[in-house]
């Protein structure tokens, strides 16, 4: 696989009842809900200071893509080799393109990893 690093450092924020803004253009922004829970990644400086709760720090791996529905294994060949390493990850998806995210203190150590298992990482 051929992953690149997306710039910038990215919030995992567990959302109460904030309102949300529309995200500023060309910056991966994933929201989810589901049930009652609402899960928004965002960069840091956009995510919501109030209710909920905020995790900072995170880094995003995107996937080279787009990717075919066809394609097995893709997520468990980036996971396996970061499991190894004791990387934590957040994996999420969207129509044509997988992306991983990791702690940044860790990141380092998730690009040795990946590229330790034959992964193409752009940093």
């Amino acid at each position: 696989m051929r992953l690149r690093l997306l710039d910038g450092a990215y919030a995992v924020c567990r959302l109460g009842d904030a309102t949300l803004a529309p995200p500023p253009s060309g910056r991966f922004w994933s929201l989810t809900h589901a049930g009652d829970e609402r899960s928004l990644i965002c960069a840091e400086e956009d995510a919501p200071v109030t209710g909920g709760s905020v995790r900072r720090g995170w880094r995003i791996l995107a996937v080279e893509g787009p990717l075919d529905f066809s394609l097995t294994g893709v997520t468990a060949s980036l996971a396996a080799p970061l499991a190894q390493a004791g990387v934590p990850i957040l994996p999420v998806a969207t129509h044509d393109t997988d992306y991983v995210l990791v702690p940044g203190e860790r990141l380092a150590d998730a690009v040795a990893a990946l590229r330790e298992a034959g992964h193409d990482v752009e940093t």
